[in-house]
C-alpha cells in the first residue's frame, strides 16, 4: 500500500511539472508580473505556451498578458512603468537605449528571417523593387519594419528620400495599403498576409529574407530586473519550457499561439518552419543593436545623438546565467 500511494504521488508531481493549466508547485502566493507582448506576432508563442499551459504557474508567478499591436509600444509601456517586462523586436531596444533610456534586455526567445515583407499594388506602376522610387510607402517608424525598408531600399541603391515615407500603426497598414492611401508598405506578419489576401492579384511582394533576422527579446527597466532577479529567473524558467513546446510540438503551439492571435492556426502552418524559439543571450544581439544604431545616427534618427551606447551595459547575464548558462554566448 505504502508503495503504491508513493507512486500515485510521483505520477501527480510529474503531472504538476509538465501537464497543462496545473496548480503551481511553488508554494506561497503567486508573484504578480505583466508582461507587454505584441499579441499578433507568432514570435510570442513561447509567452502564449507558458500562460496557457501552466508554466508561468508553476514556478510560482502569476502573469498577466499586456495586449500591443507592436514591439515598440510593449516596450513604451514597460518603460513608462505601465508594465514589469516586455517582448520586442531588437530597433525599439536599440532606441531606447540610444535615449538613455534604462532597458535592459534579460533573454531572446525566437528569431526568424521570414516574417519581413515589401508588399505594393501593381496598378500604381510597381513590378520591381526599382519601381519603388517616388511611391508613398506605409510603415511604422521605429520599429523593425522601418529598418527593413531602409534596408531594402539600399539594397536598390534607393535612398530613403527617394520614397514618401507615411507612419502608421502595423494594424492600420493593411487597410490603408487596400484603399489605396499608400503604394505599398514594409512590415511584418500577419499584416504581410493580410496585405496580400486583401489585394489579391493586385498585390507584388518583395522578400526581406537576407537583409534582416528579426528577433523578439524579453527586456525591462534596470530598476525592475536588477530589483526582482528571483522573479526574473522563474519568468526565464517558464519561457524554456515555453519556447521548447513551440519548438517540439508545433500543431500544440500553433493552436495556442492563433487562439491568442485571434486568427488561423493553418494559416502559420506555413512560415512556422522557419521560426527560431529558445531562450538565448547571443553575442549576435549585440553586433545587431550596433549595426542598427550606425543606422539610426546616419539617417538622422536618433534625436540629434551621434554616440553609441555600450549596449552590453543594457544586456542583464546574471538571469540566464543562474537559470540555463550555456544559452548565454554574449562574450562579457
Amino acid at each position: 500500500m505504502a508503495a503504491g500511494l508513493a507512486v500515485l504521488c510521483m505520477v501527480v508531481l510529474l503531472a504538476a511539472v509538465w501537464g497543462g493549466r496545473t496548480s503551481p508547485l511553488a508554494s506561497g502566493p503567486l508573484v504578480d508580473v505583466t508582461i507587454a507582448a505584441n499579441t499578433l506576432y507568432a514570435g510570442s508563442c513561447p509567452i502564449f505556451v507558458a500562460q496557457e499551459r501552466g508554466y508561468f504557474a508553476a514556478e510560482g508567478v502569476n502573469v498577466t498578458i499586456q495586449p500591443h499591436t507592436s514591439g515598440r509600444s510593449a516596450l513604451d509601456a514597460t518603460l513608462e512603468g505601465k508594465a514589469n517586462l516586455s517582448v520586442s523586436a531588437d530597433i525599439p531596444i536599440m532606441f531606447a537605449a540610444m535615449r538613455e533610456q534604462p532597458v535592459t534586455v534579460v533573454a531572446t526567445i525566437f528569431a526568424t528571417e521570414a516574417d519581413y515583407e515589401i508588399v505594393g499594388r501593381l496598378d500604381r506602376g510597381i513590378s520591381a523593387p526599382t519601381s519603388l522610387r517616388g511611391k508613398r510607402m506605409g510603415v511604422t517608424l521605429g520599429t523593425s519594419g522601418h529598418f527593413v525598408l531602409d534596408a531594402f531600399l539600399n539594397r536598390q541603391k534607393l535612398s530613403p528620400s527617394d520614397v514618401t515615407v507615411v507612419d502608421l500603426k502595423p494594424e492600420d497598414i493593411a487597410p490603408a495599403l487596400l484603399r489605396g492611401d499608400i503604394d505599398a508598405a514594409a512590415t511584418w506578419e500577419p499584416h504581410v498576409g493580410l496585405m496580400k489576401k486583401s489585394l489579391e492579384a493586385n498585390a507584388v511582394a518583395f522578400t526581406a529574407t537576407g537583409i534582416y533576422d528579426a528577433t523578439s527579446s524579453l527586456s525591462g527597466t534596470r530598476d525592475y530586473v536588477t530589483g526582482h532577479q528571483d522573479t526574473v529567473q522563474k519568468v526565464l524558467r517558464a519561457l524554456i519550457q515555453g519556447g521548447r513546446f513551440c519548438k517540439e510540438e508545433p500543431d500544440g503551439a500553433r493552436a495556442i499561439t492563433a487562439r491568442f492571435m485571434g486568427g488561423d492556426a493553418a494559416e502559420l502552418k506555413g512560415p512556422w518552419a522557419s521560426y527560431r524559439f529558445g531562450v538565448v543571450l547571443d553575442q549576435s544581439l549585440l553586433l545587431a543593436l550596433e549595426d542598427e544604431a550606425r543606422w539610426a545616427i546616419k539617417n538622422g534618427l536618433a534625436d540629434g545623438n551621434k554616440e553609441m551606447p555600450n549596449y552590453l551595459n543594457h544586456i542583464h547575464l546574471d538571469g540566464l546565467l543562474a537559470v540555463m548558462p550555456r544559452a548565454v554566448t554574449v562574450i562579457h
